[in-house]
């Protein structure tokens, strides 16, 4: 009874009041429910106030190894499970004392990868993947250049209203993570493709979602993947496509095309600048220009071919070298 109520109280009362999205409460009470079976089944159904650090490492162990949750995975759990009993404590049904994730040690952060992105000519076939000839292919069309071109996230484009674009000045108004507001620019191509689909479309409320599915209902976060992950294929990429590869994207041309990284934050809606940076990798066609800029090239003799029948001496005897 204790563990419902206190799940209870810290997602339906503390979470809602912090004004957190639906799908981030579901994250959360996955991952709660997650380590309440696991105490159920493996810690004769303790209670939560009755939970030790040592009992929480032993989760961590289990995570790692039975479950092959790799280091974000374990991150994201001990996060949430740092999260839940400090306001548990903080809504006074625990002493702070009691509290087992207070000193809990420091999980192994994630190794940063390097976003994964396409080249130009990959985007291209992705783009002149849709048919131009149908509602929905004008549709996935505006979807995919939407993306590419303004680096939303796949929720904030499921999201986006009639009344959130603004065509005489080539804007989006766009929501993001945690109720953050942003205003957008707009492409000329960007905005036709979107104004050329809202005329195939009809008239929807002013309030309607600008994006409908082939019964007119708004598309979802999932529906958004599943578009671009068929284009993906469709235009025989190797690598796996989806909105965030095409965010990715997004973000690593314009640094290429030298825009700041602290405009580009502002594009993406990140709070804070260090979240672009991972933006400011290098590529294999990055260290290849630099590699041929390198003056080695203007010092070493060109190497004129050997005949193919012409054998040289494994190394010159002692009388020639010395002699």
């Amino acid at each position: 009874m204790m563990w419902d109520y206190w799940l209870t109280l810290y997602l339906e009362t503390h979470s809602a009041a912090r004004g957190l999205r639906s799908s981030t409460i579901a994250a959360y009470r996955a991952t709660l429910e997650g380590f309440r079976d696991y105490v159920r089944f493996r810690l004769e159904d303790k209670s939560p106030d009755r939970i030790t650090a040592a009992d929480a490492l032993g989760y961590v162990e289990y995570l790692r190894r039975e479950r092959d949750n790799g280091d974000s995975a374990v991150n994201r759990q001990v996060t949430i499970l740092k999260n839940f009993y400090r306001a548990i404590v903080a809504m006074g049904h625990m002493e702070p004392s009691d509290n087992p994730m207070a000193h809990f040690p420091k999980v192994k952060a994630a190794p940063r990868k390097i976003p994964v992105y396409l080249s130009e000519d990959e985007v291209k076939r992705i783009l002149s993947a849709p048919p131009d000839d149908t509602v929905l292919g004008l549709r996935d069309r505006a979807i995919l250049l939407l993306i590419y071109g303004t680096g939303i996230r796949a929720s904030e484009c499921a999201r986006l209203r009639e009344c959130d674009i603004d065509f005489s000045n080539r804007t989006i108004f766009v929501v993001g993570k945690g109720g953050h507001e942003r205003t957008i620019p707009l492409s000329k191509e960007v905005a036709q493709a979107l104004a050329l689909y809202r005329r195939v479309r009809g008239d929807i409320k002013h309030t309607g979602g600008f994006f409908r599915s082939r019964r007119g209902r708004i598309m979802s976060r999932g529906a958004v993947y599943e578009r671009v992950r068929k284009y993906g294929q469709l235009a025989k990429v190797q690598k796996r496509v989806s909105p965030h590869v095409l965010r990715h994207t997004f973000a690593t041309h314009l640094v290429r095309k030298g825009v700041g990284i602290v405009t580009i934050s502002k594009l993406l809606g990140h709070r804070l600048v260090t979240s672009t940076q991972v933006y400011l990798h290098t590529t294999a066609e990055d260290l290849r220009e630099a590699a041929e800029k390198h003056p080695i090239k203007d010092m070493v003799d060109k190497v004129v071919e050997l005949l193919p029948d012409i054998k040289l001496p494994f190394q010159r005897s002692r009388r020639q070298k010395y002699g």
